[in-house]
């Protein structure tokens, strides 16, 4: 089992940054790709981005390319997400989780290992 602890969730105002770290303590070795989704108010989870632990490739949604980048730590087990330019529809709970297979998927059910969330709320 992988454990997940998201941080850095908060309010910012539209056009600020923040930067979200996500834990991994466990069975990180047995993990392949560490994906971020987030899941606004009201609405289904969905894809935000995603990177293999191994080369460090990355994969985007196109609402946040050139806004926001995925990056790892791999000797502190650790997933960050630099969010620039935030805009109001970026609300969300964000979360990290874990894919064991090396896919860089958008399908939130092919991930598992979960964080709990941290919420991102951004005010126009």
């Amino acid at each position: 089992q992988v454990q997940l602890v998201e941080t850095g969730g908060g309010l910012v105002q539209a056009g600020g940054s923040l930067r979200l770290s996500c834990a991994a303590s466990g069975r990180v070795f047995s993990s392949y790709v560490m994906g971020w989704f987030r899941q606004p108010p009201g609405k289904e989870r969905e894809f935000v981005a995603a990177i293999r632990w191994t080369n460090g490739d990355t994969a985007y949604a196109d609402s946040v390319k050139g806004r926001f980048t995925i990056s790892r730590d791999n000797a502190k087990n650790t997933v960050y997400l630099q969010m620039n330019s935030l805009k109001p529809e970026d609300t969300a709970v964000y979360y990290c989780a874990i894919h064991n297979l090396p896919i860089l998927s958008t399908i939130p059910e092919r991930y598992g290992g979960w964080g709990q969330g941290t919420q991102v709320t951004v005010s126009s």
